[in-house]
Parts: structure tokens; C-alpha cells; sequence
């Protein structure tokens, strides 16, 4: 999920545009890697060392229980933090339940019958706030310690979480179905997507390597399987046994995003694609005849750059659109807002 500038033109195939949208976007850029600069320097990895010094070492053990009970729940935890990020920025929003005023991301879409790891979510908070003696820890904050926490409890590389977030008072599902990058998106949309939050394409493919954990539903691979040529052989027919090709015919069963290593995050993902085994639609457009190509293959030769560069980028997007300061609060309760 991760330079950018060469891509730029490639990246609005398909929109309207002039030279002078063109600049008009380059100036938008600009102005959203400025204000992550900004917002950045106002996070501290040591934000609750004075208000709540054991709260750290909370959230990693039970993120290390939650995953030594169930591996995959490292996947989504991951996950959520993506998917919270991507909407609106790392506010903690995909968290809130509906209300009377708004309709929350967790119908929507790409999180309905999908997200999961709320439950885990909801023990951190509890654990913390009594750890702390109040709620000083934020949701959003939560989110992003647990996901680098998921990472490293299942092999992967570890970074120093830039803390401070505040918590959003409201959600949108609307926005979720439109915000987030779907499984069938080709790179062009990938890359736009990455691009109107302050990331690059080094960025897009070494985030999309999240998929190095966790499953995926049948609803989501199918049309891959069964009418796409970029796919070897002996992998789609291997998963078609449990994905039937009629639509509504085991929909939600699963199968591993990255089929050597399901459980531990490495490159493995990198060698799938090489060897055309993406499941999703979307990852393998990482390694499908374009700009995205030299950098998959340059990970799957050297994952010492593709841990390094995993935690880089996690710092950009953990960064993307968040509230500090008086904006937002901090929830007591993870699912709804203070009263």
C-alpha cells in the first residue's frame, strides 16, 4: 500500500482531465503530503508515557493472546486499521455502531460479513482504560498499536507507533463504499486511491503485502478463478473445489490470501504473484505488465527492504487525515460516542 510521479497521468486513465487538472491535482498532492508532514510532528511515539505508561504493554498482550488463540485474528486487526484509515483518516470511525444519526461503516461493503476483531478491540479498550484508571487511551490510537502489534506477533517487521489520535464522533457507510480499495480494482484505481492520501506506488505494493496474512471469501476470488488468464493453472483449479462458479454457491467459504505462509507474515506474498498465485484481482495487478512490476520483483528477492519498508509505509498511512489536539475525543466505549 505504497514513487508516484512517473504514474501520475497513468493514475486518471479513464477521468476527464486537462493539463490543467493535471497541475490542480499535483498542487492537491502537495498540499495533503504538507499537512501529513504537519499532523505527523504533532504524534509522539511517547504521547501516554507520562498519562498512561503500562498501556502499551496492554494492548500488545492481549493482541498476542488474542492472536496465539487465533491466528488469522492478527489479519484482522490488521485490517480494521486499514480500513479505518482509508475512510476519512485513522479516526477510529469504522469502530462506531449505528445511530439514530448515521449509518456506521460496519454494513458497508467492504466490511459487512468481513470485519471482524471488534470484540478483541473492545477487550483492549477495557483492559486500558483500567490500566490507565480513565479512558486517556483513544480508539484510534488502539487501532494502530494492535495492527503493528498483529504484525510482529506473527513474524513480521516492527516500527515505533506514532501515538496522539483523537476519535471521530461520527461514521459513514457511504463513505466507506466509496473510499475504500476493492478486491477487483485494477492498479490504475489502486494507485489513485493511494495517491489522494499522500502515498506512492512503492507504497500500494508493499502495503498490499498485508495479504501475506489472513483469508478471503469465495465472493471475492470467484470471478478470478474461474474467467481470468493471468492465473496458473493448477492454483485456480486447486481452489475451485471450494468455490463453486455459481454466484450465491459458497460465497463465504475461505481460502488464504497468501497459500505457502497463511500464518506468518513474510514475502511469500511477493512469490505468489510472481508466479501468477494472487487470489484477489487487485494483487495481482501488482505483477501484471506494469509499473508496479520491478518493484514486486525487487520484494520478493529482498524481503530485508520489504520488512524495512513495510513499517515505512505503515508510518505514512497511520498518519493519513488524523484528529489531535481539541479535535475529535477520546471514547470510553470504542462502539459509540461520549455522551
Amino acid at each position: 500500500m505504497e514513487s508516484r510521479a512517473f504514474f501520475l497521468l497513468r493514475a486518471h486513465e479513464g477521468f476527464p482531465m486537462a493539463s490543467v487538472a493535471c497541475i490542480g491535482f499535483l498542487k492537491v498532492a502537495a498540499a495533503v503530503l504538507l499537512l501529513a508532514a504537519s499532523v505527523s510532528s504533532s504524534l509522539s511515539p511517547d504521547f501516554y508515557s507520562k498519562t498512561c505508561p503500562s498501556a502499551l504493554p496492554v494492548i500488545r498482550q492481549v493482541v498476542e493472546d488474542a492472536v496465539r488463540k487465533e491466528p488469522r485474528m492478527g489479519a484482522s486487526l490488521l485490517r480494521l486499521h486499514f480500513h479505518d484509515c482509508f475512510v476519512n483518516g485513522c479516526d477510529g470511525s469504522v469502530l462506531l455502531d449505528d445511530t439514530a444519526n448515521f449509518t456506521g461503516e460496519k454494513t458497508a461493503g467492504p466490511n459487512v460479513d468481513s470485519a471482524r476483531g471488534f470484540d478483541v478491540i473492545d477487550n483492549i479498550k477495557a483492559a486500558v482504560n483500567n490500566a490507565c484508571g480513565a479512558a486517556v487511551v483513544s480508539c484510534a490510537d488502539i487501532l494502530a498499536v494492535a495492527a503493528r502489534d498483529s504484525v510482529v506477533a506473527l513474524g513480521g517487521p516492527t516500527w515505533d507507533v506514532q501515538l496522539g489520535r483523537r476519535d471521530a464522533r461520527n461514521a459513514s457507510k457511504d463513505d466507506a463504499n466509496t473510499q475504500i480499495p476493492g478486491p477487483f480494482s485494477n492498479l490504475t484505481t489502486l494507485l489513485y486511491s493511494f495517491q489522494t492520501r499522500g502515498m506512492n506506488l512503492t507504497d500500494l505494493v508493499v502495503l498490499s503485502a498485508a495479504h501475506t496474512i489472513g483469508q478471503a471469501r469465495c465472493i471475492v476470488f470467484r470471478r478470478r478463478i474461474y474467467n481470468e488468464y493471468n492465473i496458473d493453472f493448477n492454483f485456480a483449479r486447486s481452489l475451485q473445489p471450494s468455490c463453486p462458479s455459481t454466484a450465491g454457491d459458497g460465497d463465504s467459504n475461505l481460502a488464504p490470501l497468501d497459500h505457502l505462509s497463511p500464518n506468518q507474515f513474510g514475502f511469500n506474498y511477493f512469490m505468489n504473484l510472481l508466479m501468477q498465485r494472487g487470489l484477489l484481482h487487485s494483487d495481482q495487478e501488482l505483477y501484471n505488465g506494469g509499473p508496479a512490476d520491478n518493484i514486486t520483483k525487487h520484494y520478493a528477492l529482498n524481503p530485508t527492504d520489504f520488512y524495512r519498508d513495510f513499517a515505512t509505509s505503515m508510518l505514512k498511512m497511520q498518519s493519513v487525515s488524523v484528529l489531535t489536539g481539541n479535535q475529535g475525543e477520546v471514547r470510553l466505549d470504542c462502539r459509540k460516542v461520549n455522551s
